[in-house]
């Protein structure tokens, strides 16, 4: 015979039990029916107006068709989009919070000082967004012409051809520090807090060079006040046909892509992360969208989000073991 104190705790147990089955159940009916709400907030770590915040706003119309539900562009600028990661990490894991993160922010980051996250654990990859090769200018009344003589004035000892990014661990920074160590160049970086300043400091004539992103750029090549050199990627930039690649200037396989993605909070269901999926390939192949895209040199990059994984997993080794040989630090 059960004694009452027993029989207390089976009951108890019963209904931890069902309790369970029922949160449990009442998930995964959420997860079969996302989304069945809105909106859905999507986090950009940058300020309105920079490339990422360029690409959220290119794309949320769609999205928001796509879904059946109002996308709201949330800036959480700050930190290299470290505040916005952490914003993610920290929401909870229904789909209805979602991320497109940079390069920095997803692979570089964790490399460069301690963060209270892991990108790669915290974080659910949905698809890879845009890729683009970065392109190194300098002032169009500079004294270099082509990438072999900046190469030539690099490699000269106390050289003056520095070259300008919008920070500590950018794609332009890392860009230029992998030329660097392929290439023996002895030019120093110059770490600014962001493109704006490095770009205005690169017109006024008081900086040498800069790797930039077509998006800040093309305008001021195409205004004839910036000279472009090289790019970073292994393929020509289609709004640049006519700039040869570091790789085809005598570095055969150099390749320094910048990319942002789209990622969810970890221990986002299978069938949110799905969703999303579905709905930001079906944007990217848009073609409005891939059209306004790749008139700012950025070329659309839908994947599964297996494939995001690899290659996020990927560059964050690749960049993660220069910072480690290059000793960069914050």
């Amino acid at each position: 015979m059960k004694t009452p104190t027993l029989r207390r705790a089976f009951g108890v147990l019963a209904a931890c039990c069902t309790l369970a089955t029922a949160g449990a159940n009442a998930q995964a009916a959420g997860a079969d029916t996302f989304p069945s709400r809105g909106p859905i907030r999507l986090l950009v770590g940058f300020a309105a107006g920079g490339s990422s915040d360029t690409v959220a706003r290119i794309m949320a119309p769609v999205l928001s068709r796509e879904l059946k539900q109002n996308i709201i562009i949330d800036n959480r600028p700050g930190a290299g989009g470290n505040i916005a990661s952490d914003a993610l990490v920290k929401a909870a894991p229904d789909g209805y919070t979602i991320m497109l993160g940079t390069i920095g922010s997803l692979a570089v980051n964790q490399h460069l000082s301690k963060l209270s996250y892991d990108p790669i654990a915290d974080m659910e990859p949905i698809s890879l967004a845009v890729s683009f090769s970065n392109v190194l200018v300098v002032n169009a009344n500079s004294k270099i012409h082509t990438f072999a003589e900046y190469v030539q004035a690099a490699k000269a000892p106390h050289s003056d051809m520095s070259f300008g990014s919008s920070g500590i661990g950018s794609s332009g920074h890392l860009a230029g520090e992998l030329l660097k160590s392929v290439a023996g160049l002895q030019n120093q970086h110059v770490a600014y807090r962001g493109g704006a300043p490095a770009t205005n400091d690169l017109l006024g004539g008081t900086l040498a060079s800069i790797f930039a992103s077509p998006t800040d750029a093309v305008q001021f090549i195409n205004a004839g006040k910036l000279r472009p050199l090289a790019t970073t990627g292994l393929q020509r930039l289609d709004v640049l046909p006519d700039v040869p690649t570091i790789a085809e200037s005598g570095y055969p396989g150099f390749e320094a892509n910048n990319w942002y993605a789209f990622t969810a909070p970890a221990h986002t269901p299978k069938a949110v992360i799905d969703a999303l999926n579905k709905a930001i390939v079906a944007t990217l192949k848009d073609k409005e969208v891939d059209a306004k895209l790749k008139k700012l040199g950025l070329d659309p990059a839908p994947t599964t989000p297996q494939e995001a994984d690899r290659y996020i997993r990927a560059e964050s080794g690749k960049w993660g073991g220069l910072i480690k040989k290059l000793n960069i630090n914050l």
